[in-house]
């Protein structure tokens, strides 16, 4: 390899810019994880109710609460957004309405402002839950896409941690500061954040897709080491290139209803993901993360200590979401889920039981239960936000990924309001219910591909739907289209494993056996 040039002395280039992007990109993730552990801390302070005339059970549900309405709505506008404005613009607007938000609430006069500004908050939620996965998956190689993607969760529960810790040590402050504080660190972060895209770099594929070929190719090369000679970095802007020009001259348009006839089968999938990565989640952990300073506490910590206790419970939580950095790009995406939904299962069943015999041991064992869940949780279903953006080709990319957000979204506010009902009305059978879900996500996952080490642009070999896509150019080819038969041959650089023609990065990085551990599905395996 060449000797660096000066100008690529002076910038980040190769892993470390790679590195650098993902770390400050997981800042968007970070938040939301922040604000959702933060609000939790805050509305239980005693200056808090003070401040706020004591609010009753339901103002306090709507404060927490109307954060995800704001969030679905601009999921579901954040695809034609980021198509739009591109990745990094997104980014950016994400981040400076979130910490518009957030300053409402810091110096909110009341809990109708407070409300204002939590619905804000959540405006710029939908846009960050939504964007960061997909600029991950699109600046990210593939034999390092899912560790990257499972790094964004880390910094997601990161967050969380971090906010349980603030409220913590803010709980000694005796004054509204103890609330005010914890909830202004949210304009920080979320400025810095704004602040930081500005100087990232944009995605090479929407650069491409927007014809901004000479942008794109130089932030591949940085991506590649800085040099714009270097022979992999020439292939994949190429084999972008010509996966943008094929979609073009086939005529293939962009819009939801075309997406939905021409992707059903990978759009579903991909909400089915989201609604599971929930359901399996929130119907246990939402539950017990509402439940774990009661819990802690009937286990003899009090008042503090059990704060304390769900801060040191928070940190086993990260430590749990470090294994997939390693084991996602190896194992692949569906052993990790698999198992993590086997463990998940066993550990709810277990707390359902150890509530229903109610014996002296049962607050204890009850609090291990809790642990074994979270740990299950972060190191499976957690990071399932990268899939997603793997599976959708590019020309729909952000809508899809926007459906998907969005139904994230959806179930997130439903099972929200379900689960304090039916904590009442069912009461220990709630957590085998909880158990019942992850056995479903269990099934579910025999209809999810392997995206293990696959790149985004041969992912349509993974469904299936090259033999059929090649059948269509030759048919083009037949009328003379000159267009259609240049089309052809760009397209036959993402075939499946076994075929002559691996796609050119494949080719150049010497993968030739790397792809044969996945199966096209088939329309029988609906």
């Amino acid at each position: 390899m060449p000797p660096a040039s000066p100008s690529t002395r002076s910038r980040l280039v190769g892993q470390p810019l790679l590195y650098a992007i993902s770390v400050f990109a997981s800042l968007g993730v970070f938040l939301f994880g922040y604000d959702q552990g933060v609000m939790s801390g805050v509305i239980t302070g005693p200056y808090f109710r003070k401040y706020f005339n004591e609010p009753t059970a339901i103002e306090v549900g709507t404060m927490v609460a109307v954060l995800e309405i704001g969030a679905f709505v601009t999921s579901v506008a954040a695809g034609r957004v980021g198509d739009t404005l591109g990745r990094r613009g997104t980014l950016f607007s994400g981040a400076v309405v979130f910490a518009i938000g957030g300053a409402i609430q810091t110096f909110t006069p009341g809990f109708w402002v407070m409300v204002v500004g939590r619905i804000i908050s959540g405006l710029g939620v939908g846009l960050l839950s939504t964007i960061v996965p997909i600029y991950q998956s699109e600046i990210s190689p593939p034999n390092h896409r899912g560790a990257l993607a499972c790094m964004e969760f880390t910094g997601n529960i990161f967050g969380y941690a971090s906010s349980v810790w603030i409220d913590y040590f803010c709980s000694f402050i005796e004054s509204d500061l103890s609330w005010r504080i914890p909830l202004f660190i949210q304009c920080v972060i979320g400025a810095i954040l704004a602040l930081g895209s500005l100087v990232m770099p944009e995605s090479p594929r929407w650069l491409i897709d927007v014809d901004r070929d000479e942008e794109g190719m130089r932030v591949i090369a940085d991506l590649h080491g800085g040099d714009p000679e270097d022979l992999v970095a020439k292939a994949e802007f190429q084999e972008i290139k010509d996966r943008v020009t094929y979609e073009r001259e086939s005529g293939e348009g962009r819009t939801y209803a075309v997406m939905w006839k021409r992707y059903k089968k990978r759009v579903l999938l991909a909400m089915s993901s989201q609604a599971f990565a929930q359901l399996v989640s929130l119907y246990g952990y939402q539950t017990i993360q509402i439940q774990c300073t009661h819990l802690f506490a009937e286990a003899g910590w009090i008042g503090r200590d059990a704060i304390l206790m769900t801060g040191i419970n928070a940190i086993i939580y990260i430590l749990s979401t470090l294994p997939p950095w390693y084991l996602v790009d190896r194992w692949g995406r569906r052993f990790i889920l698999l198992s993590g939904a086997v463990v998940m299962a066993l550990s709810l069943g277990l707390t359902g039981w150890w509530m229903y015999i109610d014996v002296p041991e049962t607050p204890r064992a009850v609090v291990i239960c809790v642990i074994v869940f979270n740990a299950a949780f972060g190191y499976s279903w957690g990071p399932i936000p990268l899939y997603p953006p793997e599976i959708l080709p590019l020309s729909v990319r952000a809508k899809g990924v926007s459906l998907s957000t969005a139904t994230n979204w959806a179930f997130n506010f439903l099972v929200g309001e379900m689960t304090p009902e039916l904590q009442e009305l069912i009461e220990w059978r709630l957590y085998p219910m909880h158990g019942f879900f992850c056995v479903c996500s269990f099934i579910l996952d025999a209809v999810y591909p392997e995206t293990k080490g696959v790149p985004l642009e041969e992912m349509d070999a993974v469904f299936g739907e090259e033999e059929l896509e090649e059948r269509l150019e030759e048919e083009e080819s037949e009328r003379a289209s000159l267009m259609s038969r240049r089309s052809s041959r760009s397209r036959r650089s993402a075939r499946l494993p076994g075929a002559s023609g691996q796609g050119l990065v494949s080719r150049l990085l010497g993968r030739t056996d790397g792809r044969a551990s996945y199966e096209p599905i088939r329309d029988g395996d609906e």
